[in-house]
């Protein structure tokens, strides 16, 4: 008698097992496609012409990418195809979308030199997820390697959002948003060390104080939300940095890699 999850079919003198068939958990995967959407929804504002809505939906997709890795861990849903369906929906949010929606606001103008930094920031966004992949195991938990892509992304959804909002158009910023996807993208394959925040426990008790800093810092980002969320993010663009520059002034070990692989191909990813 069959229990629910193996089959047992007797063919003559051979005992034939089915095995269960693999599915895929709902909820994890639903806040990603949801993100993927948020991205998408970004480029199809751009070339609308609403680049604010379009700098929102990339700070949606931010939020939904940052809940589907917690939503599989509390409910025990994580698997290889969440993993890498979240790579690929981070590639469009991320990636994809930021150099087209800057492309198509501002570095159009600049014509080869525009999509240049276009085709730049989003392979390296590319190079950045793949090296992430690849060094899940051995990097210091503390830190990531290089700037992440979501940290990225929201530099140059900002800086939109903030421009548009006090009405600069992007063709007379055109430089300034080249200089920018570049440092966004560049930052992202450094082996500059950015803190991830991620030994921030939220189920430990914390003292009252902390809960009022977090109710003024809501309502400080609520004055102004674009030039708050683009002030946060630059600067911690520019913190791995200042981190990268004190720990190499003391002495202390700059390297984000806490031990080595034993494939021999993976090694220069960790220098």
């Amino acid at each position: 008698m069959s229990d629910g999850k193996e089959a047992d079919v007797a063919d003559g003198d051979e005992l034939v097992v089915r095995k269960p068939r693999k599915g895929i958990y709902v909820l994890p995967n639903l806040f990603t496609l949801a993100a993927l959407f948020g991205g998408f929804y970004a480029i199809v504002m751009a070339i609308n012409g609403r680049f604010d809505l379009a700098s929102v939906g990339i700070f949606c997709a931010m939020v939904l990418d940052s809940l589907d890795g917690r939503v599989a861990r509390m409910t025990n849903t994580q698997s290889a195809f969440g993993e890498q369906m979240d790579s690929l929906s981070d590639m469009v949010s991320f990636g994809a979308a930021p150099a087209i929606i800057s492309y198509v606001w501002s570095l159009q103008g600049l014509g080869r030199w525009g999509w240049i930094a276009a085709f730049v920031y989003c392979a390296c966004a590319a190079l950045r997820l793949a090296r992430f992949n690849v060094n899940t195991a051995v990097v210091d938990k503390r830190y990531f390697q290089g700037l992440p892509s979501p940290a990225a992304a929201a530099i140059i959804a900002s800086f939109i959002w903030v421009a548009t909002d006090i009405g600069v158009k992007g063709t007379s910023v055109a430089w300034p948003t080249f200089a920018l996807a570049l440092y966004a993208g560049l930052s992202m394959v450094t082996n500059v060390p950015f803190y991830s925040f991620k030994d921030v426990h939220m189920k430990r008790s914390v003292p009252f104080v902390v809960i009022v800093l977090i109710a003024l810092g809501i309502a400080v980002i609520n004055i102004d939300p674009p030039i708050v969320m683009f002030g946060l993010f630059l600067a911690y663009g520019i913190s791995g940095y200042l981190i990268y520059m004190w720990r190499k002034a003391k002495g202390l070990q700059t390297s984000v890699i806490s031990t080595s692989t034993d494939e021999p191909d993976e090694r220069g990813l960790h220098k």
